[in-house]
């Protein structure tokens, strides 16, 4: 019997996984109620912000390393954690926007308006959210068979999606360009393998 079978998917791996996503939430609410040893610092939003917006980039990643992962190793079953995965990269990327949204601009909508269209990191947080909630809501099964061959094309999407996180947080940092460079490279060669991958089946010699 291969390990895990449906049942132990459903009722220990997939509940396990939850909690792995939500966990770094759980310890940022912990941090600002100062239960963790720990607490958001001098400016809890921007801290919040940073902290929201890095889950929302990493688990977007996760999402997109779960195929090559299941090519390398044949556990075929990880590919069910994937909308999971993606679920969870939308919900943090919603908290980073709703921190800044409310704490940060106290829904100013004038302020908001003017920030998404003259700073341009924002107008690409804005384009890949937009992009990141399309892909949840059609991400359900009956929207599979809704959309037949074209929930495939929109899906693809995300590696445009992710292309605009990192590089919204590129402009974001402006300056030590450390961090936003380690997420840029990991993203390229995740895409990169999909690309081999892809040229490897167009000119696979006929048996």
């Amino acid at each position: 019997m291969s390990f895990p079978n449906r049942r132990q998917l459903r009722r220990i791996v997939k509940p396990v996984w939850f909690m792995a996503c939500l966990a770094p939430f759980a310890w940022l609410i912990l941090r600002a109620l100062g239960l963790a040893g720990d607490d958001l610092g001098a400016d809890p939003i921007e801290a919040t912000q940073d902290f929201t917006g890095i889950w929302a980039l990493r688990l977007l990643l996760v999402t997109l390393a779960i195929t090559p992962v299941r090519r390398l190793t044949g556990f075929i079953w990880l590919t069910q954690l994937r909308r999971m995965t993606g679920l969870f990269a939308l919900f943090y990327a919603s908290a980073h926007v709703l921190n800044y949204l409310v704490p940060d601009q106290g829904l100013n909508w004038a302020a908001i308006i003017e920030d998404i269209l003259e700073r341009p990191f924002i107008t690409l947080g804005a384009l890949a959210l937009t992009g990141l909630i399309a892909l949840g809501i059609t991400s359900t099964r009956g929207w599979q068979v809704r959309l037949g061959k074209r929930w495939l094309t929109l899906h693809r999407l995300v590696y445009v999606i992710a292309i605009l996180v990192v590089w919204h947080f590129w402009w974001q940092v402006k300056e030590v360009i450390t961090e936003p460079l380690i997420y840029a490279v990991i993203l390229t060669a995740l895409l990169g393998s999909r690309l081999i991958k892809k040229k490897r089946v167009r000119f696979k010699p006929d048996a």
